[in-house]
Formats: C-alpha cells, sequence, structure tokens
C-alpha cells in the first residue's frame, strides 16, 4: 500500500539543523522522486525549522522559495541541512540542501514571514486567466461521484501510469470539452487519499499536472508522441495566501509555457483555490528529454539529469 502524502514528506530532526526523510519509489517518476514531492519535504523541513530551533521569529509560513535540483534524487534516505542565511524582524532566509550518499543532489533558499499579521498597502490589479478556463464546478461531491458536470471530467487514461506512479496518488479532474487551447493546461486537483492541501503541499501541487507537451505535439501533427521524462532544473514559488490548518480538498491550476526549444522549456503556474483567489504563482525551468535517461544507471556514484 502506497504511503500517504503526509506519510511520504514527513521528516524527522536530527538535530536543530538537520533533518531526514525517507523518498518512497510509489511517489517517484520512473525511478526518481517526484520533484513536486521533494519540493514539499524542503517545505515542510523550513516549517519544521520555524516552529522548533526558530520560534522566536514567529515567522510560520513560507512566502518565496527557490530550489535547484543539481542531480537526480533516488528512493530511500535523504539527509537535509539548514543553514540559516538571514533573520530578520519581517522576513527571514534558510538554505537548505538535500544530499544522498554523500552526494548533494538538490539545494534551495526559502523565505519565511507571518502572512496573518502581514500589514500594508493592497490593491485589486484586476488580474484574470486569459483566455477564462470552463465554470466552476457545481458541485465537487459530484465530481468525485463521476456525476453530471457539464464542464469537468476526471482524467482516467493517464498516460505512462506504469511509469508515473506518483500520477496515482492524485485524482484530476480536467475540461470537459477539452482545454481552452494547445499548450494551456487547467485542472482542478486532489489527493487520492483524501488528505487535504496545507501549505507544505503546494509544492507538490505546483508540479502536477498532465503534460503540456501533448496538446502542442498534436497541434504541429508530429505523430505518435515517444514518452518523455520532465526533469525540473529549477522550481520557483510565490505563496500569496494560507490555507486553513486544516487544510483543503481542491485546488486548481493553470499550467502554461511560453517556449519549448531544444529540450528545454518553462512554465508557468498558477494555484488557485475554490474562490479563485490566488494561492501560489509558481515558475519552472524543466528539460524535455527521453525516459531512458531517468532509468540509466547511477555511473561513478553521480547522479547528474
Amino acid at each position: 500500500m502506497a504511503p500517504s502524502f503526509a506519510e511520504a514528506t514527513a521528516v524527522r530532526a536530527v538535530d536543530s539543523h538537520t533533518y531526514t526523510v525517507n523518498l518512497n519509489s510509489e511517489w517517484c517518476v520512473g525511478s526518481v522522486p517526484h520533484g513536486g514531492v521533494v519540493t514539499s519535504v524542503f517545505l515542510r523541513v523550513a516549517a519544521t525549522h520555524f516552529r522548533k530551533t526558530l520560534t522566536t521569529q514567529n515567522q510560520p509560513h513560507t512566502v518565496s522559495l527557490h530550489v535547484e535540483f543539481l542531480r537526480r534524487t533516488q528512493e530511500g534516505a535523504a539527509t537535509l541541512v539548514v543553514r540559516d542565511v538571514k533573520l530578520g524582524r519581517q522576513t527571514s532566509t534558510v538554505h537548505i540542501s538535500l544530499s544522498q550518499e554523500g552526494r548533494e543532489e538538490v539545494v534551495g533558499y526559502l523565505t519565511h514571514s507571518n502572512i496573518d499579521t502581514e500589514s500594508g498597502i493592497s490593491l485589486k490589479t484586476r488580474w484574470i486567466l486569459q483566455p477564462a478556463p470552463p465554470p466552476l464546478p457545481a458541485d465537487f461531491t459530484m465530481l468525485l461521484a463521476g456525476g453530471e458536470d457539464p464542464n469537468w471530467i476526471e482524467q482516467t487514461d493517464k498516460p505512462f501510469p506504469k511509469f508515473r506512479k506518483v500520477s496515482h496518488r492524485v485524482r484530476t479532474f480536467l475540461p470537459r470539452a477539452g482545454q481552452v487551447m494547445p499548450g494551456v493546461v487547467d485542472q482542478w486537483l486532489r489527493l487520492d487519499s483524501g488528505e487535504k492541501f496545507t501549505n507544505e503541499s503546494i509544492g507538490f501541487v505546483s508540479d502536477n499536472f498532465p503534460s503540456v507537451v501533448d496538446s502542442l505535439w498534436i497541434a504541429e501533427q508530429k505523430g505518435k508522441r515517444p514518452p518523455f521524462w520532465y526533469p525540473t532544473v529549477a522550481l520557483n514559488l510565490d505563496i500569496k495566501k494560507t490555507l486553513p490548518l486544516d487544510g483543503v480538498e481542491w485546488l486548481f491550476l493553470r499550467v502554461r509555457p511560453k517556449t519549448i526549444n531544444n529540450g528545454r522549456m518553462d512554465l508557468e503556474v498558477v494555484i488557485l483555490d475554490v474562490a479563485g483567489e490566488v494561492v501560489a504563482l509558481s515558475h519552472h525551468v524543466v528539460l524535455v528529454v527521453g525516459t531512458e535517461r531517468n532509468m540509466a544507471a547511477r555511473r561513478n556514484g553521480q547522479t547528474k539529469i
């Protein structure tokens, strides 16, 4: 049985600045732990660190994150070391590095604040999603029941499910009439376990969506698409609001690239809640490579992407 999301991202404090996690194969793409899971581990380490070691800062919320994936991670134990870079009155920043078997594989900077006590100017920007997505589901309960919503339907034919084992951990609902245009992915997402999304889950959510390559591949009439792996090189998060402490069941994502060129693409990810409010924005640098790169043997102890 696959571990829950909470179990898959659970961290244990070794000392005031060192934490461990066990990356599980059921939350992998091929042989590599899903990048969103790793990102959520970083968020969880930071949340734990500010709650325990840096409790006097009273800055429980990650407001920005930048993570660089230097090498492929693998299932099994990992160690995360935190360095307190800047401790300030309004924001504080920490550096976190993840290592396995002596290899530094992922590094990141996370800035914390207290969103609940923030004050200052607020203005309505009048920003909206363009083109507009299909209307909000009328009844989320009916969606789960395989119901009659005219605009949204559950994705049941997930591509390459044996390779993308992590796709079994979520339920994805897509526009019934198809995406609004090639290269745009709109979806409603929930965890298959029934767990609710918290702020630490946002890293996983920001990196979990159907391939944006598929509709563009079809639009350019390139024939049958080969299996691709999309390793993340860098991932940024800008978290706009706190989710309730007991979490939320549903989140909406819009994902869109601006360029895909020579096997590298950008991704812009917008995450909204059921009220249509922006929860987080994310930007990724992603490679598009053959799946054999994912499964290749690790040579000389290196795990380069």
